[in-house]
């Protein structure tokens, strides 16, 4: 049997993206959350939907925006920390120049919409790898040492600290306080246990 998937202009997204003529745009978000590396969390890609609806409303009605601008209006009518000076400011701009505030707000979509939309109605899935602890670990040690020298390299340049050539290294200890025994991290995931093992 053929599988049937349900219509994605049933849902609110797909209805939008239709609406809006967002071509792409549902591949695209789908693309984004599925993405082995630096997926984009389902909030980010409701915000960037939201984003594409404000400016395709403001181009709409001719209102030319500055750079940052649509970041900014769409903080002022959405973030809590928002004052009510600066909402109501921002919706008096977009209402004169001829915006639909109401049905902008309406159409702005929340993060259980766009999981929702790919997931009912385009049957996309996220893959849940197991990452390496020891991995992270590396990653993080890494992350440490390029931190560290960046420091030094600033203590030099303002002449508060001489050093000749200088290897930076991060030593992770990890110290069972039952049988006693320290172990290089390296050393104890090599090993497999600690002493407590050996001792029983």
């Amino acid at each position: 049997m053929a599988d049937v998937r349900a219509d994605p202009t049933d849902s609110k997204v797909g209805r939008l993206i239709e609406t809006y003529g967002f071509d792409g745009f549902g591949d695209e978000l789908e693309a984004r959350w599925t993405a082995d590396e630096d997926d984009d969390s389902l909030r980010t890609l409701a915000r960037a939907f939201n984003l594409e609806l404000l400016q395709r409303a403001t181009t709409d009605v001719g209102l030319d925006l500055l750079d940052g601008e649509i970041e900014s209006l769409y903080e002022a009518l959405t973030d809590d920390s928002a004052t009510g000076a600066e909402r109501t400011r921002t919706r008096g701009r977009l209402e004169r120049a001829g915006v639909d505030i109401d049905q902008l707000q309406k159409d702005f979509v929340s993060h259980q919409a766009i999981h929702t939309y790919l997931t009912s109605y385009r049957g996309a899935s996220k893959a849940r790898r197991q990452s390496d602890p020891t991995e992270r670990v590396q990653r993080l040690r890494g992350r440490l040492v390029a931190v560290t020298e960046s420091a030094l390299e600033s203590l030099e340049h303002r002449e508060t600290l001489e050093i000749g050539s200088a290897d930076v290294l991060v030593d992770i200890q990890v110290l069972c306080t039952e049988c006693g025994r320290q172990y290089g991290f390296d050393e104890l995931i090599h090993h497999g246990s600690c002493g407590c093992s050996v001792d029983e």
